[in-house]
């Protein structure tokens, strides 16, 4: 058996999540599936996979193996389209992670117009509340909200007027005291988010001061979902802290009013990122190219909802 074949095997049965699944998605018999996992193991001499009817796990070898695989398929492919150069159409699988907000309200319409300008790709959108590792997942593109660390990853930046904003609707204001100071908060219901912070939201330090300021509470709602939380808050429930396009729409009909336009966070960059590399498939290349200018603008439409109500 071709071991490039069996590795191709191997990391659709993880993408897959079953034997079964990668069977469906190569069109090949599971018996088939299994023959190629074991010709990898016996390769190997350990034991990839803990199989179960249902489901499959990642031995510890396995997880480092998958890694391996998943650099090797990648570097053959660029390879294969290096040396064909501009004369590739972009073809494939295009497997693009980002936020659940952004990712279905942002980004979901742009893939769509994409994949009506280049029928030969198709796209999986992966809705995360995470940083995902591209390369051992075997994604193409992030969409990333953050400040980005030192790494091996290329950045297209496609927006930078995102903003961390405190808000309100009219109806709880008006009936609970006034929030001039970020110190305020701690006589209100606060509802957050898992990712916005727990029990704690820092603000930049006062004028004349060094010293970030850390508001800690004890929410009166918390919740791993920024629809929810953005529904909590139109609702009169509390406080909340969201990013500004989460919030722009809301702010623009009156549902929300921002507070403390004045400790408001510096700005957070927008960028597609990839691992090294892959900006020379074509498939990723004009995904860029299409997707980066309507990012840019779209941000910085609900970046200017927000910023220009309440001010």
């Amino acid at each position: 058996m071709d071991r490039l074949e069996a590795m191709k095997v191997f990391v659709t049965a993880l993408d897959e999540g079953s034997l079964a699944g990668a069977g469906r998605r190569l069109g090949r018999s599971p018996a088939a599936v299994s023959r190629a996992i074991a010709f990898l193991e016996q390769h190997v001499g350990a034991e990839l996979l803990h199989r179960t009817t249902r489901t499959i796990k990642l031995s510890e070898a396995g997880e480092r193996y998958a890694v391996a695989c998943r650099r090797v398929l990648v570097e053959l492919e660029e390879a294969d389209l290096s040396a064909a150069g501009e004369r590739a159409a972009p073809r494939g699988v295009l497997t693009i992670t980002a936020p659940p907000i952004s990712g279905e309200e942002i980004l979901r319409p742009i893939i769509t117009a994409y994949l009506d300008a280049f029928p030969g790709v198709s796209v999986n959108l992966l809705l995360l509340d995470r940083h995902a590792n591209l390369v051992e997942e075997g994604i193409d593109i992030a969409l990333r909200v953050a400040e980005l660390p030192d790494s091996a990853m290329v950045a297209v930046r496609v927006g930078g007027d995102v903003k961390r904003v405190v808000a309100a609707s009219p109806r709880y204001l008006a009936a609970h005291p006034r929030i001039v100071e970020p110190a305020d908060l701690t006589k209100h219901s606060i509802v957050t988010t898992t990712h916005m912070g727990q029990d704690t939201w820092v603000f930049p330090p006062s004028p004349g001061s060094s010293i970030a300021r850390s508001v800690h509470f004890k929410p009166r709602f918390l919740v791993n979902s920024v629809r929810a939380a953005l529904g909590a808050a139109v609702d009169g429930h509390g406080v909340t802290r969201l990013y500004t396009y989460h919030v722009a729409e809301r702010v623009q009909d009156g549902s929300l009013k921002l507070l403390l336009r004045d400790a408001e966070p510096a700005v957070l960059p927008v960028n597609l990122v990839m691992p090294q590399g892959r900006l020379t498939v074509p498939k990723v290349r004009t995904f860029v190219d299409f997707a980066a200018p309507r990012l840019k603008a779209e941000f910085a439409r609900l970046s200017a909802e927000a910023g220009t109500m309440n001010s």
